[in-house]
């Protein structure tokens, strides 16, 4: 085992994999990712710490040398090729991934040591229990749509589903398992719960624009609006391939069958 997979980082993204229910692709490199030109001109790919694509989300941990002068990990001696020292570059390149990651329709989430259960010098002492609470609530999502959205992918993945890029790009989550292809609309806790599922319906028929018969949609909603996206007959979603899925408010999905 490198000393990579028993640094905090590894311990970290392991939480991470266990809370989101899929697994890193870690020190990953995206092609329009790229450090400053070096000899030739050439740009290397920068890396990130952690990218779980089902979720599109990109993980970093930051520890101290991030944030504060180290001359250990600085260097200051050092001129990089971007004209200055490690540490300026690593400030640098930490602000690329801050503004590219965004940029490219990723979410990006940074972790510090003092998110977690760390000590004065940056190290965590891995308790596991208090860390996992604490990822919880730094992985949640800032709305109801966006918890019920990630709840979902994560259940489309223990069921071998793969999320992938929607081909329309108003489309929530679409997701592909063998030859079948699922169209979803997710919603989240909402005051209008009826107009709310009126307006789901009407936004998944406008995305039935393929009749191929492996092709199925979905409406996936909260336990609050379960009744409101009930009131259209089961025989008609059946007809048209629609599926109703309940999240709770414990994040458990319910596919509702009748």
């Amino acid at each position: 085992m490198g000393k990579r997979d028993e640094s905090d980082e590894a311990y970290v993204v392991d939480l991470c994999n266990r809370l989101l229910g899929e697994r890193a692709l870690t020190q990953h490199k995206f092609d329009w990712l790229l450090g400053d030109p070096g000899a030739g001109g050439r740009r290397a790919k920068l890396p990130v710490d952690a990218y779980w694509p089902g979720h599109q989300l990109v993980v970093e941990y930051r520890e101290l040398q991030h944030d504060q002068p180290m001359p250990h990990f600085d260097k200051p001696d050092r001129i990089t090729v971007s004209g200055v020292h490690r540490g300026e570059q690593r400030a640098l390149y930490d602000a690329r991934r801050d503004a590219e990651i965004p940029a490219h329709g990723l979410r990006l989430v940074v972790i510090r040591p003092a998110d977690l259960d760390g000590d004065g010098r940056g190290r965590l002492r891995r308790n596991r229990e208090a860390d996992l609470v604490a990822l919880r609530a730094i992985l949640a999502r800032d709305s109801d749509e966006d918890r019920v959205t990630d709840a979902f992918r994560t259940w489309l993945l223990a069921q071998g589903w793969t999320p992938i890029a929607p081909t329309d790009r108003w489309t929530d989550i679409e997701a592909v398992r063998g030859n079948q292809r699922l169209i979803c609309e997710a919603k989240g806790r909402t005051s209008e719960k009826g107009i709310d599922a009126d307006i789901a319906y009407g936004q998944l028929l406008r995305r039935m624009t393929n009749d191929a018969p492996d092709i199925r949609y979905a409406l996936v909603v909260p336990s609050s609006s379960v009744k409101a996206v009930e009131r259209v007959p089961v025989h008609v979603r059946s007809l048209l391939r629609i599926d109703l899925y309940e999240v709770t408010d414990d994040d458990q999905v319910l596919h509702l069958l009748a």
